[in-house]
């Protein structure tokens, strides 16, 4: 019925260094992950499904979840030994509509204070099975796992697995996250799919096109994705879920809305550059920045989608001196040299596109020829990239293809911080630019 319904709206108001070569496998189903808790009992309606975490703050992390029983309570019962809870901390709930469907309750409850780099053990609502997850470190190495684009394919799968093979401390995903355009019940059936991972290391995520669904009249654009993956905006002082920042072990990542307003005049322009101004970099040596839309793609998908945002804000980023830049969208894997307004530029960000995570969609194939000075590496492969940052001035980042069920390392990079280079006066941390001025 649901799908029915979807069909019909949309026809009445319209939808929403060289190429390495390689053989790419065939593109694999939309895989279902089963409910199988509540089958036990109808007295566990209460039990928590689809659970994740994220950074909440200094020392403190989010756990979400989702209920059938409405009348279920948020609260996480926590402790650093299993079975043994000594904290409690309380949330909040909220549910949402959309069209014919009816959400569970969406629970979110902040724990801490936690200890860094430590292992934890929580319970749900005082329902359910006992979760674990584990910190970030307080100082460097740090390691993130990156996808974005991920879906729920075989390919998907293929790529979780890969990423669960990792030692990493937090994961990164630049947008578009469970496909499921509109068809609410695979929102669901994604929460099922990454709770393994995401309810044991914290993920960071912001929005894709494909988590706008919105119905001119009928639905709000993002309901599905504001409900039921809350990240630290208003900790970091943004007034909208679609963008913010927060801080880990020696890092500060921005992470955007490319469907957000982005002009001069925007909120988010005025607080991307008040976040930028603030940012210490002795305290925290490493930049990064987040969003969907790629601003340097050498790919014929998605050509010049970007455009309108970089011109906006690329000076921005460029007077912040921010060491890497992670996007998604394209179903492929890029990797810039340092650049800026088009040209290659020393005080420039490394860009990267990595929206191969294992999406539906399928890979984008077809390059621009001759490829772009700037552009030093490009693949149309699924896979997942990691990114360790070993001390204040340099990172070691890895891009792994998923070579049929294999995890095959195909492109890799030293990248030295900015920091430690002439474009940041050394003595005072300062920016070379005017352009900060709050």
């Amino acid at each position: 019925m649901e799908l029915k319904l979807l069909l019909i709206l949309t026809l009445v108001f319209g939808t929403v260094t060289a190429e390495s070569e390689y053989f790419r496998p065939l593109p694999r189903e939309t895989i279902t992950i089963p409910w199988s808790r509540d089958s036990i009992s109808k007295a566990h309606s209460s039990y928590p499904q689809q659970v994740h975490i994220s950074l909440a703050g200094e020392k403190h992390m989010r756990v979400t979840w989702i209920t059938d029983d409405k009348r279920s309570p948020s609260y996480v019962e926590y402790g650093k030994l299993p079975g043994r809870y000594d904290s409690i901390a309380e949330g909040g709930c909220t549910s949402y509509n959309y069209l014919l469907y009816s959400s569970g309750m969406i629970h979110h409850a902040v724990i801490g204070p936690l200890e860094d780099n430590t292992l934890y053990f929580y319970r749900c609502g005082g329902q359910g099975p006992e979760f674990q997850l584990k910190t970030p470190p307080a100082q460097f190495p740090i390691t993130f796992a990156v996808a974005g684009d991920l879906g729920q394919t075989g390919w998907t799968k293929s790529t979780l697995d890969h990423i669960d093979q990792c030692k990493y401390d937090v994961y990164l995903l630049p947008g578009d996250l469970s496909y499921a355009d509109c068809m609410q019940h695979l929102w669901d059936n994604f929460g099922r799919l990454v709770e393994p991972l995401a309810s044991a290391r914290p993920w960071m995520v912001t929005q894709g096109n494909h988590e706008e669904e919105n119905i001119p009249f009928l639905t709000d654009e993002f309901v599905s994705y504001n409900s039921r993956w809350k990240m630290p905006f208003e900790e970091s002082g943004s007034a909208s879920n679609l963008y913010y920042s927060f801080e880990v072990a020696g890092v500060h990542v921005v992470m955007l809305g490319s469907y957000a307003d982005y002009d001069e005049y925007s909120e988010q322009y005025r607080w991307l550059k008040a976040d930028l101004f603030k940012v210490d970099r002795k305290r925290t040596p490493w930049l990064l920045v987040l969003f969907h839309v790629p601003w340097y793609n050498s790919n014929k998908a998605h050509q010049g989608a970007g455009d309108d945002m970089m011109e906006a804000m690329e000076p921005l980023l460029y007077a912040a001196r921010v060491d890497l830049v992670i996007a998604g969208h394209v179903h492929a894997y890029e990797r810039s040299k340092r650049v800026y307004n088009g040209r290659l530029d020393p005080c420039g960000a490394v860009h990267i596109t990595i929206g191969d995570g294992g999406n539906r969609e399928g890979l984008a194939h077809r390059y621009i020829n001759p490829q772009p000075t700037w552009s030093e590496f490009r693949e149309a492969s699924f896979g997942h990239g990691e990114l360790k940052i070993v001390n204040s001035t340099h990172a070691f980042w890895s891009w792994h293809r998923n070579d049929d069920d294999e995890s095959v390392k195909a492109d890799d990079i030293w990248i030295t911080s900015l920091v430690s280079s002439r474009c940041i006066d050394q003595k005072t941390h300062k920016l070379r630019s005017t352009l900060m001025t709050p």
